[in-house]
């Protein structure tokens, strides 16, 4: 397949460069896919493969009117200008969304097919940009959550604060599963190696759900100090201070099932991060 990867240059853009060796790697500056003429005028009639890494990922900064713009940009209207260019070519469109589109107060593992109902301006965003996913025919729209990979993240940030002898006060009511990004690029791969039919499916890593303080406290065990040394708040006490800060769905678990069912199995969180942890020591 020839393939073009659009926000290669993010966590999972990196990953998925590392997935899709052959691909053809765009960052923004090779493709900034907010601008409507640069996606319409870009080579697609011998792309077989787009997977779309590029977003607004900042989740407090969508929160202030400065940037609805940019986020809408981003998150939507980029969205719908590739949705055009792929079903002018005949093209997969692969998008990443996430469980903010849904208000994270479902009972339970939250299926494919639940309703969207965002609490924030980012999650909004996102469940705008994936109906204009949806009007791609061949489209898979993975939807994932608590991304860890190259770069910022909130692993890297209690590794550091594990090693400098600091003790975070971490929110322990949201609870969900990381996914590494490596993980979720390799499910990205089988959906398309496979042919698994198209449509909407949930992929992060396996494992007990956790809360952010219960995989602050697996870090921390990681780097030789004692889980007891994150503290841990609800939401609502750790915003108290915050007012713009976005709301958080507090469940985040994402039903699996389906993602199995298409034969991908996904990596424990637990060993999943003793292996990133392992291949990045500081």
């Amino acid at each position: 397949m020839s393939t073009v990867i659009v926000g290669a240059g993010g966590q999972l853009g990196r990953a998925l460069r590392r997935e899709f060796p052959g691909a053809v790697a765009l960052d923004r500056a090779a493709l900034d896919v907010t601008d409507a003429a640069a996606v319409r005028n870009y080579r697609w009639a011998d792309v077989d493969v787009v997977l779309n890494a590029a977003a607004w990922t900042d989740v407090d900064a969508a929160e202030d009117p400065a940037n609805l713009e940019a986020v809408r940009a981003a998150n939507v209207d980029a969205v719908g200008h590739l949705a055009r260019a792929v079903r002018t070519s005949g093209a997969t469109l692969v998008h990443i969304s996430s469980e903010y589109v849904f208000d994270g107060r479902h009972d339970g593992p939250i299926p494919e097919d639940w309703p969207p109902n965002p609490l924030s301006v980012y999650g909004q965003s996102k469940a705008d940009g994936d109906t204009q996913a949806g009007h791609v025919t061949k489209h898979y729209l993975v939807r994932t959550t608590w991304v860890v990979g190259d770069g910022g993240n909130f692993v890297r940030t209690m590794t550091g604060l594990a090693d400098r002898g600091a003790s975070p006060t971490v929110v322990a009511d949201q609870v969900g599963r990381p996914t590494f990004t490596a993980d979720l690029a390799a499910g990205i791969r089988h959906l398309l190696e496979t042919g698994a039919p198209f449509g909407t499916y949930n992929i992060t890593n396996d494992g007990e759900p956790a809360s952010w303080a219960d995989v602050a406290a697996a870090v921390f065990e990681a780097r030789g100090r004692s889980g007891d040394d994150v503290g841990r708040v609800s939401t609502a006490e750790y915003f108290a201070d915050k007012p713009g800060a976005a709301a958080r769905p507090l469940n985040s678990v994402l039903d699996l099932s389906k993602i199995k069912n298409a034969g991908f199995r996904p990596r424990n969180w637990s060993e999943a991060l003793a292996g990133y942890l392992a291949a990045n020591p500081a």
